[in-house]
Parts: structure tokens; C-alpha cells; sequence
């Protein structure tokens, strides 16, 4: 048995800490839950009472301390109300894009039975964000990749929500796998890859473990495929739907811009982030 886990996990935020991690207690009581396989409210309490962590508290720490992601040890991220299946090949979910499916559901909630898209869905996470929150949506998510379409069908199964889960490349002609829903979406979210060809992301979660394709957003502007994505929303909308769109925070001009450009779109408007930096475009479908 490793030392008592109040010194544990003093010992471990310490590790963490030297190591650059970001939330370096924070992280390590989640791994504490983890490997005893409770809530953080249940470590809190055994830290005052006493209690022991096996060792294989130790080789996590050890692993998150060469910045492997945290959820990528656990298994889990914490999305809304949800809790996700990640690991190696999806991208892991972030906090900021929590908005993003809070607008959708806004949106989605105007319309009786809603019919929503989500493109680039990944871990499957703002698809079910809506399917879990707005009653009687039909939601649709669409994956390219075969590593991500896994855990995304993981995270249906294991939530139980009504998610449609669709091979296909949020890019093309949405007529080969979607040419029933052209002209009839009433709201299409996405996180599309948006990071500019030449930028080295900084954190080493992202840039070593995040999948390149969820991440590069094919030019040097970053824009390529958002607006190739915005294309497609644009064909899947009917007159007067919503398009959501998770977006770097350089881009809070740029790709609104580019929107209003289309002739496409109309009412387009960005939103500041939970830490007031550009992150999140709303547009709605011209007639």
C-alpha cells in the first residue's frame, strides 16, 4: 500500500505540479477517485478519516506527470450533464465548448421535435448534450473518422440517448449520406478543426495526444474546413434554421466575416467563452 492518501495526494499535486500541469490538486484527487473507484465528495471524506491508495495511484500520477491527458487515464470526461467515454483517437471534449451546446439547445428548443446535426462530432459530445437536454430532438452526428465514429457510438450505447450516429465527411456534398435532410435541419452544431496549418498547439495534452485530423483546420487561417462545414450546414438548413460553430478565439472576426460573405447566412453574431474570448458563431439561414 502507498503512503496515507492525504499525504498521497499532497505528494502527487506536488509531482504535478513541478511537471506544468495546469490543475495540479484538482487532478490529482481525480485520480484518487479513479483508482478507488468514488466520487471526489467520498476522497474528501477519506482524507479526513484515513485511508490508504494502491500503487497504481503512483503510475498515474507518474503518466500524468509526463502530460498525458487526465481523461485519457480515467477514461472519462465530464461534459454538461454528461459523463464521456475518450481515450487515443478522439478528441477530448473541453470546457469551452459547453457553450456551444448550450447555444444549440437554445436554438433547438425554439422548434417543436428539432431536427439537429452535429458535424465533426467526434466523442459524440454535443450531439448528446442536445439529445439529453432538449426533449424530443432527433439528433444526427457525423464522424470521419473511424477511431472517433467508435467512441462516439461507445458514448450512445453507454448513455443510452437517441443519437444517430452517420459515417461522412462534414466537408462534401452532403447529398451521398445526408440527401434526405438537405433543406430540413433545424439546427446544425460543430466543433470543426480550426487550428491554423503552421501553429504548434502549446499544450502538450493537445499537441501529443489530440488526433491531428480533429485538430488542424486545413489553411493558414485555420478556416478551410469551417467554412467548407458551414457549406454543408448551409445545404442541410432549412430557411431560417441555426448554425452553431465552435471556433479558435483569433477567429471571433475572421469567421463571422467569412459567413457574412456567403450571402448565406443572415443574424450572424459571435459569443465570448465562459473567459470572455471569442469562441462560438450563430448564424441563421437566409431564405
Amino acid at each position: 500500500m502507498s503512503p496515507s492518501l492525504r499525504l498521497a495526494v499532497a505528494e502527487a499535486a506536488e509531482t504535478l505540479a513541478a511537471a506544468g500541469v495546469p490543475s495540479p490538486r484538482a487532478d490529482a484527487l481525480a485520480l484518487a477517485a479513479h483508482v478507488l473507484g468514488v466520487d471526489r465528495g467520498e476522497v474528501d471524506r477519506r482524507m479526513i478519516l484515513g485511508g490508504d491508495l494502491p500503487q497504481e495511484f503512483s503510475d498515474l500520477v507518474a503518466e500524468r506527470a509526463h502530460r498525458v491527458p487526465l481523461q485519457h487515464l480515467t477514461g472519462r470526461a465530464p461534459f454538461r450533464r454528461l459523463d464521456l467515454e475518450v481515450g487515443p483517437g478522439v478528441f477530448i471534449p473541453r470546457p469551452e465548448t459547453e457553450q456551444a451546446a448550450e447555444l444549440a439547445i437554445e436554438a433547438a428548443m425554439r422548434d417543436d421535435a428539432p431536427l439537429v446535426v452535429d458535424l465533426c462530432t467526434g466523442s459524440g459530445a454535443l450531439a448528446l448534450a442536445v439529445a439529453d437536454e432538449v426533449p424530443g430532438a432527433e439528433v444526427i452526428a457525423v464522424e470521419m473518422s473511424e477511431l472517433a465514429l467508435a467512441w462516439a457510438r461507445r458514448n450512445v450505447e453507454q448513455t443510452g440517448l437517441s443519437v444517430t450516429v452517420i459515417e461522412g465527411d462534414a466537408t462534401a456534398d452532403p447529398s451521398a449520406v445526408l440527401g434526405d435532410l438537405i433543406g430540413r435541419v433545424d439546427v446544425v452544431v460543430s466543433n470543426p478543426p480550426y487550428i491554423p496549418t503552421a501553429m504548434v498547439p502549446l499544450d502538450p495534452e493537445v499537441r501529443d495526444h489530440d488526433p491531428e485530423v480533429a485538430l488542424f483546420g486545413g489553411s493558414a487561417d485555420g478556416l478551410a474546413i469551417p467554412r467548407a462545414v458551414a457549406a454543408t450546414a448551409a445545404t442541410l438548413l432549412r430557411p431560417g434554421g441555426t448554425l452553431v460553430m465552435e471556433h479558435a478565439d483569433s477567429q471571433g472576426e475572421s469567421l463571422p466575416e467569412a459567413l457574412r460573405r456567403t450571402g448565406q447566412w443572415t443574424q450572424v453574431r459571435d459569443h465570448a467563452d465562459f473567459s470572455g474570448r471569442p469562441r462560438t458563431v450563430v448564424a441563421m439561414r437566409g431564405a
